[in-house]
């Protein structure tokens, strides 16, 4: 059994759980970070490295993994440790309100805090419900977009409604030879700006849009060659492609973490907005996997929710300190 001993044991190591450990690391207080992938990144680095995002303050547009890269670069001088591969089985609380964290290697972690910051906990795609739609599992049917050379002059079916789907229709128009949006209703619920994007490639003959309708039948031959769209009025169309993308997002699932007593809404973890602690005190959590009035499930979001979980965790790590708040464009980073 491996036992470390850290300040805040930070749960998920995606782009909010590594901005947590700057945020703490310019408090003096060190980071030691669990999560079930191989590598840091999140949902950014294991199913769409390649994704443009659009509303990362001061990038116009950065590429998902170069954030991910970043991130590291930003917190490399605080030296936060990393548990990567391994699943958060069991929390304990001791006697003293410290924290004993388990993984399923057997890696223990001793803290003063606890950071949940797992995104949406363990995720799996939703899928339509197509017949036979596994069958063409990796030949040419996928959920996320990994490499986008994959479709360099290839014709393309996504299917979705929402910022991904969006957002990827955009980039790979100037990938594909074809790209074909297919989205049951006439409006969508992502960005207003993407939504308009899309409307304005349509317009332009850039992208096929075909609105109120499905996909109900796939087909080929050892590979995707075919989908069939029926539309609002029952008209059937087949169109020809090279890859199919359904994007409907992430089913979560809490895992282990939903029997640790926290208050718990429809898979995500209620928090107090004050410094987004839990109902458990030295719990907190930031990103995706909480929930509160007004949520919005974005980065640059979770990004606000570390800067106040910080401020407040400091008092379980130096409790006999008094916590005065710092610029850093005035003292700079090393100097804290």
């Amino acid at each position: 059994m491996e036992h470390i001993t850290t300040d805040i044991c930070i749960i998920g190591a995606g782009p909010v759980g590594l901005f947590a450990v700057f945020e703490a690391g310019l408090l003096k207080m060190r980071c030691h970070l669990i999560d079930v992938l191989p590598q840091v990144g999140g949902q950014l680095s294991e199913i769409y490295p390649q994704k443009p995002i659009y509303d990362i303050p001061g990038f116009p547009v950065v590429n998902a993994q170069d954030l991910v890269n970043g991130l590291m670069d930003q917190i490399e001088p605080f030296k936060p440790g990393f548990s990567l591969g391994e699943r958060v089985d069991h929390l304990e609380r001791l006697d003293d309100g410290t924290f004993i964290v388990r993984t399923n290697e057997s890696t223990e972690v001793h803290s003063k805090v606890v950071v949940i910051a797992g995104g949406l906990g363990c995720f799996e795609p939703r899928k339509p419900a197509i017949d036979g739609l596994e069958s063409f599992e990796g030949k040419g049917v996928s959920y996320m977009v990994r490499n986008p050379e994959t479709y360099r002059d290839k014709k393309l079916v996504l299917s979705g409604g929402g910022d991904s789907a969006l957002d990827w229709t955009i980039f790979l128009s100037e990938i594909a030879s074809e790209v074909t949006l297919v989205h049951r209703g006439d409006t969508f619920r992502g960005a207003p700006d993407s939504a308009e994007k899309v409307f304005d490639l349509a317009k332009s003959g850039k992208i096929n849009l075909v609105l109120q309708s499905h996909i109900t039948a796939i087909s080929g031959n050892g590979h995707l060659k075919q989908v069939t769209v029926q539309g609002k009025d029952n008209e059937i169309r087949n169109l020809e492609t090279d890859y199919l993308i359904p994007l409907f997002g992430l089913t979560p699932k809490l895992g282990p973490i939903a029997e640790w007593g926290l208050n718990i809404d429809k898979s995500a973890i209620e928090v107090n907005t004050l410094d987004y602690s839990t109902n458990i005190d030295g719990i907190f959590a930031i990103g995706d996997i909480n929930t509160y009035p007004g949520k919005l499930k974005l980065i640059l979001c979770g990004f606000h929710e570390a800067a106040l979980m910080a401020q407040s965790a400091f008092k379980y790590v130096y409790p006999d300190q008094k916590l005065s708040f710092k610029y850093t464009t005035v003292y700079g980073v090393n100097t804290f």
